[in-house]
């Protein structure tokens, strides 16, 4: 069993998330697709295997602002973006897909505030 240190309290967040569709919700609603808008390679037929590679297994991590796709997978099934702060896990935007991100947002890895859900803290 491993033990937390003496004065170390584990927190855990969970987020509210604003489906397009259905509004609010709490984050077990939802599961993540993991890192949005990825290209597929131009031309597959003539693609190399460290092209494809690269398309389905390599994504970013960064520390400040991701893009990620979401579904809505207990309430109305529909596929969504969402750009998070990875650091304090705050969302900055809901977007459906097909939908760009508003230039209101700051720069990728950098963190800001704009229009969307928050993370809360159990008290």
């Amino acid at each position: 069993m491993y033990l937390m240190p003496p004065g170390i309290v584990k927190a855990y967040i969970m987020l509210r998330i604003k489906c397009p569709w259905c509004g609010e919700r709490d984050q077990t609603e939802f599961r993540c697709g993991g890192q949005a808008h990825i290209a597929r390679p131009a031309n597959p037929a003539q693609a190399d295997d460290r092209e494809w590679a690269n398309y389905l297994f390599y994504r970013d991590n960064p520390q400040g602002l991701h893009r990620e796709r979401w579904v809505h997978a207990w309430g109305c099934r529909q596929w969504f973006n969402v750009a998070r702060d990875t650091v304090t896990h705050e969302i900055l935007q809901v977007y459906a897909m097909g939908e760009s991100a508003t230039s209101a947002l700051p720069a990728e890895g950098s963190a800001g505030h704009a229009p969307g859900s928050v993370a809360v803290k159990p008290q």
